[in-house]
């Protein structure tokens, strides 16, 4: 029997499969990332029955477009079996393929579901026509129609999930793209099937008195089309309402994150290492346990953040922090406190060997030249170690006894660790009182500078000064620069306290210079601090120019090992000096690491040999005296003149000047002295010189 298309409604059918293959994309993609399994089964649900009718939606109107030469009708029941086989194998397809892992079995089975599923729409829909005689099928056609339909299937349901992600560039365009695709596999199934069909001439239809077809057709297009746009309209509704849930969940991540953790290094900050530490000790009180608290501050920190920037200093603070992780126990917690202060927390420890052992493999570690990142490290930990519950029995006290141990591991020569111990709370208050006696030296006066004199080594006639600084507090009494000059140091404050240095001596070269005495040289010691400073020079220069005393009077020591810190700057800056007219002399020469190659670059006035060397010459004997003898020489075939201080021995000073030491101080021959007592030295040299 002959068969003919209509035109438009074949249109129509393509304009559907397009609209149920574009759903299809978008409810696939949408389904299997929603967190939510009872929300990914409603949508299944929801999507199946849009997919489903989406898919019968086009087999019918494409089958309402087909005519023979008789009346046409469809059995309803047949038809609405056809509609729940479609629905069915959408939804075991999509149950199929929206799991959050897609496999290439759960691909194939899905494939096949809805492939099959859709084949049996169609050939029940066809059988709903009840031909009399029944449609026969070319089994070539029909097993082709089959393949078509699995394949199709497939290639749909692999495209969803390829095109799941809506923030891919251009998802739309592409997903719009393979709709066509998958449109036109859908009705190229249709047509093959169709095709396979064979009608018997003179064969009627049972069902041309059922549904009127173009009742049928009419409703149908309009049904599909509200379903397809609705269930589109919802889908994006929920994925907006998900994006925006999903960005207020991230933004309170991010809030959660700022509070508790520290953006630079990504390890919990202050108040989460408390809160833990509480934790800890809850748990070690029940289970009666031992934990330790390492609190570490990075030595030498401050120098590279002070020379080489905050950027460079971020930097190191990162990689220490990822490197310490790896140091520590997996179960162990590693906090930063705020600038180069670390803090470890180790729990569940069997006695505080374990603490030794732990804060021994951090330093060790640290101690290698590279690691798997081949970039130096650069800095080194000072370690104090409280333990619960024997150096206290709060988060308070536990970090305040680790901060103190920390600063006797400094003490100690840092880079290595301490036990907090009860005696270490005096030290601790005793910083701090002298932390507050400095801030308040400077604007009180409490600080006063003692010179020492220093001797020729030939005539023994007084050759210069050396000022040192001595605090007087009303309540802490005299106090050292041994005492107050590392502190100073650490807080910063030695800088302020260089130029009161510098300006004071230069006031008091004015009042001896009035007092009809002649100029003297006064040597000025810098600090490793003062030297980091950018604009060092020209503020000495501008306070010794306020005063009225000439560069030439002052005389700047730095000691070896701060000079070959960073030899290059030094050469740099020591340059700087020479250029504005003052002399450089390096102190304690020989206990540094300075090459004869840098010795001579430097070009200094001076070298002062260290007590130690001096002491040598008795203690040592020959050893000490060849020592001495060669540095003496070294420094004079580099025309520098050389100093020699702690001397204490008149052996000492006979051995010196048989060595022709240019210059030479110590307790032997001349003390620390106020200003008042330097000038009368001074004042009898003087008259002993006009008398000879």
């Amino acid at each position: 029997m002959q068969s003919s298309y209509n035109p438009w409604l074949v249109a129509m059918s393509f304009v559907v499969a397009s609209l149920a293959s574009y759903t299809a994309l978008d409810l696939t993609g949408r389904i299997y990332v929603l967190a939510s399994p009872r929300l990914r089964q409603v949508w299944r649900m929801g999507g199946a029955l849009a997919l489903g009718v989406g898919i019968w939606s086009m087999h019918f109107v494409a089958m309402l477009a087909f005519s023979l030469p008789i009346p046409l009708g469809y059995d309803f029941a047949d038809t609405a079996y056809s509609l729940a086989l479609a629905i069915g194998a959408s939804y075991l397809a999509l149950c199929l393929t929206t799991h959050t892992q897609l496999t290439a079995a759960r691909l194939v089975g899905g494939g096949a579901f809805m492939g099959l599923g859709i084949a049996g729409m169609h050939y029940s829909g066809m059988a709903a026509l009840r031909m009399s005689p029944s449609i026969s099928y070319r089994p070539a056609w029909f097993a082709a129609s089959l393949a078509i339909a699995i394949g199709a299937s497939s290639a749909a349901l692999w495209m969803a999930r390829a095109l799941s992600n809506d923030d891919a560039r251009h998802v739309l365009r592409k997903r719009f793209g393979a709709a066509l695709v998958m449109a036109i596999a859908i009705s190229g199934m249709h047509y093959v099937a169709m095709a396979a069909a064979e009608f018997a001439p003179g064969a009627i239809c049972g069902a041309a008195a059922g549904v009127n077809a173009a009742w049928l057709a009419t409703s149908v297009i309009l049904f599909t089309f509200a379903i397809l746009i609705v269930t589109l309209l919802l889908s994006r509704f929920d994925a907006r309402t998900s994006f925006l849930v999903g960005a207020v969940s991230k933004l309170n991540g991010q809030i959660v994150r700022l509070a508790t953790l520290d953006t630079l290094t990504g390890l919990p900050n202050r108040a989460t290492l408390t809160e833990r530490i509480e934790r800890a000790i809850h748990a070690a009180r029940r289970q009666r346990s031992l934990f330790a608290i390492l609190f570490m501050d990075l030595d030498g920190f401050k120098t590279i953040n002070d020379s080489l920037g905050h950027s460079a200093g971020d930097q190191v603070l990162a990689a220490f922090a990822q490197r310490l992780l790896i140091c520590v126990r997996a179960g162990d917690t590693v906090a930063r406190l705020g600038g180069d202060e670390f803090v470890v927390l180790s729990e569940n420890l069997a006695s505080r060997t374990d603490a030794a052992a732990l804060a021994e493999g951090v330093l060790e570690r640290m101690r290698r030249d590279t690691w798997a990142d081949s970039q130096p490290l650069q800095v080194m930990p000072s370690i104090g170690i409280a333990l619960f519950p024997e150096d206290g029995d709060s988060v308070d006290t536990l970090l305040k006894h680790a901060d103190a141990a920390m600063y006797e591991a400094k003490r100690a020569g840092r880079s290595t660790y301490r036990f907090f111990e009860r005696r270490m709370n005096e030290a601790a208050t005793r910083t701090l009182q002298i932390q507050n006696a400095l801030r308040e030296a400077l604007a009180e006066r409490h600080f006063t500078l003692h010179f020492q004199p220093k001797f020729d080594g030939k005539s023994e006639t007084l050759a210069g000064a050396e000022a040192l600084i001595r605090l007087h507090h009303p309540q802490l009494g005299t106090l050292a620069p041994l005492e107050f000059i590392p502190i100073a140091e650490r807080s910063g404050q030695i800088v302020q306290i260089g130029y009161w240095v510098l300006r004071e001596a230069c006031r008091q070269i004015r009042r001896w210079i009035a007092q009809g005495l002649p100029p003297i040289k006064v040597a000025i010691n810098l600090s490793p601090r003062q030297l980091l400073q950018a604009d060092l020079v020209p503020t000495m220069l501008d306070i010794v120019n306020a005063e009225g005393v000439r560069c030439e009077q002052i005389m700047f020591e730095i000691t070896e090992t701060v000079a070959m810190q960073d030899a290059a700057r030094t050469i740099e800056m020591l340059r700087e000096f020479q250029a504005s007219g003052f002399e450089i002399a390096i102190d304690d020469f020989g206990t540094g690491y300075s090459s004869l190659a840098y010795l001579q670059r430097f070009r200094v006035k001076q070298l002062k040999i260290d007590r130690f060397f001096t002491n040598g010459l008795d203690a040592h004997g020959e050893e000490g005296s060849a020592i001495v003898s060669a540095i003496i020489a070294l420094a004079h075939s580099l025309e520098m003149d050389v100093v020699a201080e702690g001397v204490e021995t008149e052996s000492q000073l006979h051995m010196l000047k048989a060595m022709r030491c240019d210059e030479m101080q110590g307790f032997l021959l001349g003390k620390p002295l106020t200003a008042e007592a330097f000038g009368d030295l001074l004042r009898g040299q003087t008259l002993t010189a006009d008398a000879c």
